[in-house]
C-alpha cells in the first residue's frame, strides 16, 4: 500500500530528486533510470501478466490461473497469477530469494502475503523473524521492479507504490535502494535492464 499517493505531476519531481541521491553510485543510478524510463508506458496493471507467467515458467516455477485470494500466493507449488502483473513478478522474486527448503511452505514461510485469502494457515507456516521477513520483502519488491522494467512493464508504479519514492530528499531512501541492488546483484538476481 502506497504511504503517500503520487500524481502524475508530481512524479517526475520525485524521480529527480531520488535520482540526486544516486548519483555517487553509478550502477545504482544506471538502474534506477532503467525503471524512472517506464513511467511513459501504459498502465495496465494487467497487460504483463502473460510476461511473468512466461518467466515463472523459464526458471521452473509452476503457475496456477487462479485468484491467490482462494488460497495463498505461493502454496509451495505454484504461484496463482490472477494477479496485478507487478504481484506476480514479486511473486518469482521471493521465489528466487527465498533458501530452497522455504519453497515448499506457503508464502515462503514468512507469512500471509496481501493477496492471500488463507491468512490463518500462511501465518501458522511463518518461521523467520521479523528482520529476514523485512529483507526478504525488501529484496522481492526490488526485484520484482527489476524484472518489470526487464519485460518492458510500467515498474516505476511499483516502486511508487511499494514505497521505495517515499522521502526521497532522505539520503537514507537512496541507500537503502542502492543497498538493496547491491545485495540482488551479490546473489547474481539482477536481470539484465
Amino acid at each position: 500500500m502506497i504511504l503517500t499517493p503520487l500524481s502524475s505531476d508530481q512524479l517526475d519531481p520525485v524521480l529527480n530528486q531520488f535520482e540526486q541521491g544516486l548519483v555517487a553510485d553509478p550502477r545504482a543510478l544506471a538502474v534506477f533510470r532503467a525503471i524512472a524510463a517506464t513511467r511513459h508506458l501504459g498502465a495496465d496493471l494487467h497487460a504483463g501478466r502473460y510476461k511473468a507467467i512466461g518467466l515463472a515458467h523459464a526458471l521452473g516455477i509452476a503457475t496456477l490461473d487462479d485468484d491467490p485470494a482462494h488460497a495463498f500466493s505461493w502454496d509451495g507449488r505454484v504461484i496463482r497469477t490472477k494477479s496485478e502483473t507487478s504481484v506476480v513478478f514479486h511473486e518469482i522474486a521471493h521465489w528466487q530469494i527465498a533458501p530452497p527448503e522455504r519453497r515448499s511452505l506457503y508464502d515462503f514461510g514468512l507469512g500471509a502475503g496481501p493477496e492471500t485469502g488463507r491468512v490463518e494457515e500462511a501465518n501458522a507456516a511463518a518461521c523467520v523473524d521479523n528482520a529476514t521477513k523485512e529483507e526478504e520483502e525488501n529484496l522481492a519488491s526490488l526485484l520484482g521492479i527489476l524484472w518489470e522494467a526487464a519485460h518492458g512493464e510500467p515498474a516505476v508504479l511499483a516502486l511508487a507504490e511499494q514505497n521505495w519514492l517515499e522521502l526521497p530528499d532522505r539520503p537514507h531512501t537512496a541507500r537503502h535502494f542502492a543497498r538493496c541492488l547491491e545485495e540482488l546483484d551479490r546473489r547474481g538476481l539482477v536481470p539484465p535492464l
